[in-house]
């Protein structure tokens, strides 16, 4: 193996264009490992820990951008160091002029009518930029984490003194006004506003409400502290308050982790106080009796959408939604198709709130589940790298894309392991979702098919069979196309369902051959 390396100087890009870099690079002839990324000092030690530096170059700086590769050789390596030009500029089609603004002063004096940001920095300059907009009187969708708690209560606290939304740290998705920021799915217009303090699971929302006929009038995220004890739910008392004012909107839904009984309190309040029928969906939580008809509870995110259509459609039921033609077939082929040494469930989630739902829904099937995100701590995963009994992994957490991108971008850590979870004589069932998007590769389901082939090969050659069970989220208007996606996967003998929360049912009936199989329909 060799290590190729070099560095931009003064060539900030952002972390979502970072990640799209190393993918790109990653998928290279020769190309082992590729990580772009800002040569912070924190960042530059996470190479060095990865082995893709041996030492820090000279006289570099936050504001620099470093490249490292792994390579089978020297030249496979220098001849995708040779491509990155390309990638940083490519063609566009159609553009005869170009403006970029070295600060925000500068920008936001060509754009004097703009009213939200998109701030996407290292968090330490984050801050800075922040409270200039909100000064300015500007909403922000603040990509960025590694701000304190501390600083983002007093960026809230600003943000709402000034009736504006500070959406972050850390916010991987919203939808204002119909246009997608970040990882966001395109959707149509529609009554359907949300409040989330999940990435991945405003991702599912609002697709499922889109795919089911209706539509989003804006997903506001908070970032995953907001509901938090310390931080009091700030923005998701104003991102409520505003959307009960908004007159494109007509039903509410709330997604988050169970908060504290005092948050859920004060959040279930301003609900309350409103006129507008609501859905709050604390994922996990045991729904509470309905007691009042314009409040619906729901501990998934399928249930919490199914619950708003209620309200949207005036009607409606699961089975006509969710149900699944030749679905009890499938399953009892599956079940056939195992061997008695078979037992475990392995999940291989890139969202982080579909692997927890998936735990949720898992849990009353299989018992215990371990996980590196786990609903309970004592089901906490020595080692994350390496599966026990039944299992769901979230290969989006932090552990796992320090220096490298997010497996919604690179499937490649998630191709290694379910080739691992396969040789695992004791898997059963390999779950995972595909999640499509703006941001996210542009072909996820293909991406995986060569592992999930290779998965099989091993398997027969050991006298085995896998159950493969995939939900993929998404619209059939995003880049990647919902039923191309889902045909590729179907191609390659994976049972592909409409919902998360589904794909974990079935995935658990099949583990338990049969158990609960009366549930799904």
């Amino acid at each position: 193996m060799a290590i190729v390396s070099t560095v931009k100087k003064n060539y900030y890009q952002d972390s979502m264009k970072l990640m799209q870099i190393s993918q790109r690079l990653g998928t290279m002839p020769g190309v082992k490992k590729a990580s772009a990324i800002m040569a912070t000092e924190a960042n530059l030690k996470i190479l060095k820990d990865a082995g893709l530096i041996k030492e820090a170059p000279d006289s570099v700086s936050a504001n620099d951008m470093i490249v490292a590769i792994e390579a089978e050789s020297e030249k496979s390596g220098k001849e995708a160091i040779e491509e990155l030009d390309s990638l940083l500029s490519p063609p566009e089609v159609g553009v005869t002029g170009k403006l970029e603004y070295n600060n925000l002063d500068s920008a936001y004096g060509a754009l004097p009518r703009a009213n939200l940001i998109i701030v996407s920095l290292p968090g330490q300059y984050a801050k800075l930029e922040v409270a200039k907009a909100i000064e300015m009187g500007l909403h922000t969708f603040l990509f960025s984490d590694n701000l304190t708690v501390e600083e983002e209560i007093e960026l809230k606290e600003r943000a709402k003194e000034r009736g504006l939304l500070m959406m972050g740290p850390g916010c991987g998705t919203a939808i204002i006004n119909g246009i997608g920021l970040g990882f966001a799915n395109v959707v149509r217009r529609g009554p359907v506003g949300i409040v989330a303090a999940a990435g991945s699971g405003m991702q599912e929302v609002t697709s499922l409400v889109h795919n089911w006929g209706s539509g989003i009038s804006h997903a506001i995220g908070l970032g995953g502290r907001d509901l938090s004890e310390k931080v009091g739910g700030i923005m998701a008392l104003e991102a409520i308050r505003m959307l009960e004012s908004d007159e494109g909107t007509n039903v509410l839904i709330l997604v988050s982790k169970p908060p504290s009984e005092k948050i859920a309190k004060k959040v279930l309040g301003v609900i309350k106080e409103g006129k507008k029928p609501a859905v709050v969906c604390f994922l996990g939580k045991k729904p509470q009796k309905e007691r009042d008809s314009n409040i619906r509870y729901s501990s998934t995110l399928e249930e919490a959408t199914l619950e708003a259509m209620k309200f949207v459609k005036g009607n409606g039921n699961r089975r006509s939604f969710i149900y699944y033609k030749g679905l009890k077939k499938q399953i009892e082929k599956s079940i056939k198709s195992l061997g008695p040494r078979e037992r475990y469930l392995r999940g291989l989630f890139s969202g982080g709130t579909l692997c927890y739902e998936a735990q949720q829904v898992l849990t009353p099937i299989l018992g215990k589940v371990y996980s590196n995100a786990p609903l309970d701590k004592g089901n906490k995963l020595e080692d994350s790298n390496r599966s026990k009994g039944h299992t769901c992994v979230d290969l989006g957490d932090e552990e796992f894309t320090v220096g490298r991108p997010h497996p919604m971008i690179d499937a490649t850590l998630r191709r290694e392991r379910l080739v691992k979870e396969a040789s695992d004589q004791s898997t059963a069932v390999i779950l995972f979702d595909v999640v499509l998007g703006y941001v996210a590769s542009p072909d996820p389901a293909g991406d995986l098919i060569p592992a999930i082939k290779e998965a099989k090969s091993i398997a027969r050659s050991k006298g085995r069979s896998l159950a493969f069970v995939a939900h993929v989220c998404g619209t059939e208007k995003d880049p990647q196309g919902l039923q191309s996606q889902g045909e590729k996967l179907k191609e390659a003998g994976v049972l592909v369902l409409p919902t998360n929360a589904l794909a974990s049912r079935v995935a658990g009936c099949i583990t338990t051959r049969g158990k609960r199989i009366r549930d799904l329909f």
